[in-house]
């Protein structure tokens, strides 16, 4: 009787291990549009941000979840960038979610 509750036990956990986490559902042919603004900085080789000077990172091929969390930090001023702060501003949940579904179908470069 153990070792069949042991293996349910063991089922349902790897079932809610290897569930997905919840994915940005967006509609990558609208975030390809609402990206437009993006692509001034995330899509030029070898560009630097003016101050501080760092690398602007690519975001191609970037996990849709990592974006919209981002996107939302920045919203919310839990990251720190002016400009981001000002482009995340007017983005509503489902922009973000399409943003994001663009560039997780873009190629990494």
């Amino acid at each position: 009787m153990r070792y069949k509750t042991l293996i349910a036990v063991s089922i349902a956990l790897i079932g809610a291990i290897s569930a997905p986490v919840a994915t940005a559902q967006g509609d990558p042919d609208r975030g390809r549009l609402k990206a437009a603004g993006c692509m001034g900085c995330h899509a030029i080789p070898g560009y630097q941000n003016v101050y501080p000077s760092y690398p602007v990172p690519r975001v191609g091929g970037q996990h849709a979840q990592y974006i919209v969390a981002a996107l939302e930090a920045y919203k919310n001023g839990q990251r720190s960038h002016k400009t981001m702060q000002a482009q995340a501003a007017p983005l509503s949940r489902e922009d973000m979610e399409d943003i994001a579904a663009y560039f997780a179908s873009a190629p990494r470069r």
